[in-house]
């Protein structure tokens, strides 16, 4: 259904690692950290072992602590919930907005309390989020806004690089991701201190890097100033980074363009909604969701066992965290949510997908219609 664009270049790339000696963390994560965070406009990067990784720093450097709350969407992969209970914190689940499917100024509002800390505001899909509303209702108060960009790499916001005006922003380079490097992830922040900090925590809390003591001419010897953990990204990994980062217009315009005619096609059938660009921005399309109106004539988990049968590899669409076990406990009053995770599903998007491979797809849908 989603297939990353990997080729001879992302071979090569590795291949090279693998002959210099050095594939820890080293000098192409060095490489990675600061091409990405100039492609999306921000000050610093941070390489991760994951997106889930780098949003738990991301609480970290935003002072988060236990007995403190956390707002996010339920509307999203599990990890972004998971992370504030990493960082010993509670969830508080907020709505989002029908069209994008995003959490709004409005939303969070609604799930605010004294002991809100910070939010974290996922880029859902690829649809950037319209984070200056979101700020204009936190960043008064002295809440954090951490935006959740894993799906987000190539996005557009208000004519800028989506996350470029985060104040801590996290990453994926998963395979379902864009821009893949296996798996992996970067933390993007304007300031040097909170990346210095976030570099030192990411790689146990030591004070000096293993390239920075292999490099220098005199011995180093490291302390440990602070507990931290293991959430490095490999030379590896980062040497593939590049090269994906070279690739990434070209994979945008060829899903915008597939995007465009699923939208075209599934026009034909009535009631569908699809995943569309915002008014204040522009999506990469990292997954093309559709929603089934309420009177469809089959229901959401129906329809993808009659794609299952005619070989169409489609998905449910985007979860939601509070009707999950992990989140039994938690209370959550979110109607727009519900109806997103029941009613939607993700259709095939990929680099090499064809016009006939399209037309399957919505020919499959149109019939139970």
């Amino acid at each position: 259904m989603i297939k990353p664009v990997l080729g001879e270049e992302e071979a090569a790339a590795a291949a090279e690692v693998v002959r210099s000696g050095w594939v820890a963390q080293g000098p192409r994560v060095a490489e990675f950290e600061s091409a990405f965070a100039a492609r999306v406009a921000a000050g610093h990067g941070v390489a991760t072992s994951s997106c889930t990784t780098a949003l738990h720093l991301a609480l970290l450097l935003a002072g988060v602590r236990p007995g403190d709350e956390v707002v996010v969407p339920s509307l999203s992969f599990i990890a972004t919930a998971n992370v504030v209970r990493h960082a010993g914190a509670e969830v508080v689940f907020a709505d989002v907005d029908p069209v994008t499917g995003n959490v709004t100024g409005k939303t969070v509002e609604a799930a605010l309390t004294g002991r809100t800390r910070a939010v974290i505001a996922v880029d859902q899909a690829g649809v950037p989020v319209d984070l200056d509303g979101v700020r204009a209702l936190c960043d008064p108060r002295g809440i954090t806004v951490i935006e959740d960009a894993a799906c987000a790499a190539g996005s557009v916001y208000r004519d800028r690089p989506a996350g470029a005006g985060a104040e801590l922003a996290a990453w994926s380079f998963h395979p379902r991701k864009l821009l893949t490097t296996g798996e992996g992830g970067m933390l993007t922040l304007p300031d040097a201190e909170r990346a210095r900090r976030a570099r030192r925590l990411r790689e146990h809390g030591m004070s000096a890097s293993a390239a920075e003591r292999h490099a220098g001419a005199q011995v180093v010897i490291e302390s440990y100033d602070e507990t931290g953990f293991n959430y490095r990204m490999t030379d590896l990994q980062a040497a593939v980074g590049l090269v994906q980062l070279a690739r990434l217009d070209a994979i945008i315009g060829r899903r915008r363009a597939l995007a465009a005619r699923y939208q075209r096609l599934l026009a034909e059938i009535p009631g569908i909604a699809c995943v569309r660009d915002p008014a204040h921005g522009r999506t990469n399309y990292q997954s093309f969701w559709i929603l089934l109106p309420d009177d469809f004539p089959v229901g959401r988990d129906d329809l993808l066992r009659r794609m299952l049968a005619a070989g169409v590899s489609a998905r449910r669409g985007i979860m939601a965290a509070h009707r999950e076990p992990a989140y039994a406990g938690v209370r959550a009053d979110l109607p727009v949510t519900d109806r997103f995770t029941t009613r939607s599903l993700i259709l095939p998007l990929f680099h090499e997908m064809t016009a006939e491979q399209q037309d399957r797809v919505v020919e499959t849908i149109a019939s139970a219609s």
